[in-house]
C-alpha cells in the first residue's frame, strides 16, 4: 500500500487502492474455506501476539482524543484495553468458525422441461467501509469480508488511525500466512476527508458497496453522496417498552442494562415508554434504578409528577440519539400507544417490550416495523455477535438486501446456476 508520505495527491493514492482491491477480490471470490479460515486464525494470534503494539498505538490516539476534547462516548469508542484486544481476537476466531457462506446452495428447483436451477451464494466484490472512533471496526469488517470471499477498503476515523493501522498489520499478517492476496484488506493510510470523498464516486468503478458505520452527519454525506449501494442507518434511536403485564423486577434490570451497559452504542435504549396502567407500581422503582446507575432523565409532565429527580423533555428529546447517560421518559396507553410512539419517532433500528401478555408481544412483533425487536430482553443484544453471526459491520435499517445486522450472509449475493441436458426453448 502506498504511504502517506509518499503522495499528496489522494486522488491518485484511492484510484491504485481501488484497483489493487478489484484485483485481490477475483482470486479471494474463489479462495478455498479452509485457507480463509487459516488466515483469519492468523490475524487473531497476531492481534493476541502484538497487543502490546496495538495498545502502545491506542494510547496516542486517546491521549490525542482527550486533548481534542472529544466527548466520553466517543473516547468510551476509541479506547482499547487488554480485555477488548481479546474480545476482538475472539471475534475472529467465532467468524473463522462461521459456515463458509461462499458457494452454499439457498434454493434449488426442477422445471417441468428438465432444467435444473440453483440459487448459489457469491461475494459482492470489493466493499468499502468507512467509520469513526472504534479502532475494533478495523478487525471486524477485515475478517467479515474476508469470510464472505470480499476484498475490503477499510476507511478509519483520523482520531483512530494509530490504533486502525497496529491492527491492520495483524490483518495482513494473517492473510500472507495463508497466502492470500495482501491487498485483500487495505485500510486507507491518510486522515484526508477527501479519502472519503473518492470511496463515495465509487473508485472508478472497483467499488462494489459501501457501508458507513459512524455518527449522523457521516451517514447522511454517504446516503448523499454514493454513487454506488449503501447498506447503513442513520440513527439508532431505541425504545423500551415496559407493558402493564411485565415483571417488575425484570423490567428494572432490562431498563438499566439497555441504556446504561454502553451508552455509546447504536442498540442503546433512548426512550423508555411506561404503561400508564402501572405507572403507580413500575414507573418510580424503575426510574430510580436508573438515575442511581448515573442515567439523567428527560420526562413528560405526567412523569416529572411521580418522579422530580428528572428534566422536563422537549420534542425534540424524542427524536434524539443521545449516545450518553441520558434517557427520555414517556407514560403510553398501553402497547396501542407504544406502537404509535415508536412508530411516530422510531429510527427503525432496535425495539424492546418487556411483558408478560402474548397477546401484547404479538401485536407488538406484528405491527412494528423495525430492523430489531426483542422481547424481554435488552436493547444491547442488538448485535451480530450476540445474533450468533460472529460479528458484524453494522446494522442496516433499509429494506434492500440487507436487514439488521450485517454479517458474513449478508455480505453475498447470489447468481443461478441452470442445468440441463440440451434443452432448446420453442
Amino acid at each position: 500500500m502506498l504511504k502517506a508520505h509518499e503522495s499528496g495527491d489522494t486522488t491518485r493514492l484511492m484510484t491504485e487502492i481501488g484497483r489493487k482491491a478489484r484485483a485481490a477480490a477475483r482470486p479471494l471470490a474463489i479462495a478455498s474455506a479452509e485457507r480463509k479460515h487459516a488466515a483469519l486464525i492468523g490475524m487473531a494470534d497476531a492481534i493476541l501476539r502484538r497487543q502490546e503494539d496495538i495498545l502502545d498505538a491506542n494510547a496516542i490516539d486517546v491521549k490525542n482524543g482527550e486533548e481534542a476534547g472529544l466527548s466520553g462516548s466517543f473516547m468510551d469508542r476509541l479506547q482499547l484495553t487488554p480485555g477488548r484486544i481479546r474480545d476482538m481476537a475472539d471475534g475472529i476466531r467465532a467468524i473463522a468458525d462461521l459456515r463458509d457462506p461462499v458457494g452454499e446452495v439457498i434454493a434449488e428447483w426442477d422445471r417441468p422441461n428438465g432444467l435444473h436451477i440453483e440459487r448459489v451464494r457469491t461475494p459482492l466484490g470489493v466493499i468499502g467501509v468507512i467509520y469513526e472512533s472504534r479502532p475494533n471496526v478495523t478487525a471486524d469488517a477485515g475478517a467479515l469480508c474476508l469470510k464472505a470471499g470480499n476484498a475490503v477498503i477499510l476507511r478509519g476515523g483520523s482520531d483512530s488511525l494509530n490504533s486502525s493501522l497496529a491492527i491492520h498489520a495483524c490483518l495482513v499478517e494473517g492473510l500472507k500466512a495463508a497466502k492470500l492476496p495482501e491487498d485483500a484488506i487495505q485500510l486507507v493510510p491518510v486522515a484526508d476527508r477527501a479519502a472519503v470523498g473518492e470511496i463515495l464516486k465509487g473508485l472508478s468503478g472497483n467499488l462494489d458497496v459501501i457501508i458507513p458505520r459512524g455518527g449522523k452527519s457521516l451517514v447522511e454525506r454517504v446516503q448523499n453522496e454514493a454513487r454506488v449501494p449503501v447498506f447503513a442507518h442513520l440513527e439508532g434511536i431505541c425504545h423500551l417498552y415496559i407493558d402493564k403485564s411485565a415483571k417488575l423486577d425484570m423490567a428494572v434490570g432490562i431498563a438499566v442494562n439497555a441504556k446504561m451497559r454502553r451508552t455509546g452504542i447504536c442498540g442503546a435504549a433512548e426512550t423508555l415508554l411506561v404503561d400508564r396502567a402501572v405507572a403507580a407500581t413500575h414507573l418510580v422503582p424503575v426510574l430510580e434504578a436508573l438515575r442511581k446507575a448515573g442515567c439523567e432523565i428527560h420526562a413528560d409532565e405526567e412523569v416529572l409528577a411521580a418522579f422530580n429527580d428528572a428534566k422536563p423533555a422537549t420534542d425534540a428529546d424524542w427524536v434524539t440519539e443521545y449516545l450518553d447517560a441520558i434517557i427520555s421518559v414517556k407514560l403510553v396507553d398501553g402497547v396501542a400507544g407504544a406502537i404509535e410512539h415508536i412508530e411516530t419517532f422510531s429510527s427503525h433500528h432496535t425495539e424492546a417490550l418487556v411483558a408478560e401478555d402474548a397477546k401484547a408481544v404479538e401485536r407488538f412483533f406484528n405491527e412494528i416495523d423495525s430492523a430489531i425487536l426483542l422481547h424481554n430482553a435488552s436493547t444491547q443484544f442488538a448485535d451480530g455477535g450476540e445474533f450468533g453471526m460472529g460479528a458484524e459491520i453494522g446494522i442496516a435499517t433499509g429494506k434492500m438486501h440487507a436487514r439488521g445486522p450485517v454479517g458474513v450472509e449478508q455480505l453475498t449475493s447470489f447468481k443461478y446456476r441452470v442445468r440441463g441436458t440440451g434443452q432448446l426453448r420453442p
